[in-house]
């Protein structure tokens, strides 16, 4: 018996020191990939949502209705189908629009730390400013908790595009719009929540460990070399001083100031002041401090849309190798671990 305990152990151990080599290898596979340029290409989905609920309805009545029914249905929906587009023609042409119906599009952004589905974002908003007119409308269905300063604010800059060509922009916020989320959500010139969505968080942070202590203790020497005052302050194995401290609690504090300044020039009917405190509101609360303008969900939005403007979600996909795709599955997946361990680094 102690023979095969010992043996279990020796396997056990060599399992743990296998997976994680490979952990470590695939990690950093992942990350010269990444490091390297771009040569994938990729291209745009469309998904007609007014064909899928179209769909959904049929699928319904069938299960619902006999024949006569559903002749008589399909007859009364044919009719009223052809007088909605006569007189929707009629109306676009006396208003000096073009023949077709308004065309809404439908972006999905889903942020973490790094805020690295704008690149996504980025190509979708091309592609629909190809094609958009001043008639038709963006939906962004935004979903992060925040992340890195300068990602959160090139997601924000790729969204202001859509309102420089003079194209409506709808933010739809259904779980969570915090922080970088919200930076992002408060370009659009409207911002819908569900009522128990997360809204908010205007404050900055920066957090790391400090092992300086635990070297010490060892007797290990930890050298870093700059030239520039300030170009490191606080580090994670050097000794910290309060004169880092305080540069660095002033860049926060320069940051914060950009950040209530956003807010402040699009959602110019917030208090910024009362607000920027970096807490966080459910959407009914967000709605009392003038954060958002309805209570909504998305879907509910997207489906009255569907009666007056054809709707199209837009998806930029982009095929990436097997190895870079097993590298980023790995990284995401010990990021997260080290986001619960550590929390955020310095971002929104």
């Amino acid at each position: 018996m102690e023979f095969i305990y010992e043996y279990g152990l020796f396997l056990a151990k060599s399992a743990t020191v296998v997976v994680a080599i490979i952990v470590v290898l695939v990690a950093m596979t992942g990350i010269m990939m990444r490091g390297k340029q771009r040569t994938a290409e990729g291209h745009i989905e469309l998904k007609h949502l007014n064909e899928r609920l179209q769909e959904m309805r049929e699928s319904l009545q069938h299960a619902l209705l006999d024949k006569h029914e559903l002749k008589r249905l399909a007859k009364a929906e044919k009719v009223k189908a052809k007088a909605e587009a006569k007189a929707g023609k009629k109306s676009r042409q006396e208003s000096g629009e073009s023949g077709r119906k308004p065309a809404v599009f439908v972006l999905n952004f889903a942020g973490d730390i790094r805020a690295q589905a704008v690149h996504q974002l980025r190509e979708e908003i091309t592609a629909v400013l190809a094609v958009a007119g001043p008639h038709d409308q963006v939906v962004a269905r935004l979903e992060s908790s925040g992340g890195m300063v300068h990602a959160y604010g090139l997601g924000a800059s790729q969204l202001q595009r859509v309102k420089d060509k003079g194209i409506r922009l709808t933010a739809c916020v259904d779980k969570v719009a915090a922080s970088g989320g919200y930076m992002m959500a408060c370009v659009a010139d409207r911002i819908l929540s569900a009522p128990f969505a997360v809204i908010g968080s205007i404050g900055v942070l920066a957090q790391l460990p400090n092992f300086h202590r635990l070297l010490k203790k060892h007797d290990i020497d930890y050298e870093m070399l700059t030239a520039g005052e300030y170009k490191r302050t606080l580090t994670v194995f050097g000794e910290n001083t309060d004169k880092d401290r305080a540069k660095v609690k002033q860049d926060l504090e320069d940051i914060h100031d950009l950040f209530k300044t956003f807010v402040r020039e699009n959602r110019p009917a917030v208090d910024i002041n009362e607000v920027a405190t970096g807490e966080v509101w459910y959407g009914r609360q967000a709605l009392e401090r003038r954060l958002i303008d309805e209570l909504k969900t998305s879907d509910a939005f997207l489906i009255d849309l569907c009666e007056t403007a054809e709707v199209y979600e837009v998806r930029y996909v982009e095929k990436k190798p097997l190895q870079e795709r097993l590298g980023l599955n790995i990284e995401t997946a010990l990021e997260r671990l080290l986001q619960r361990w550590l929390g955020r680094n310095t971002h929104y």
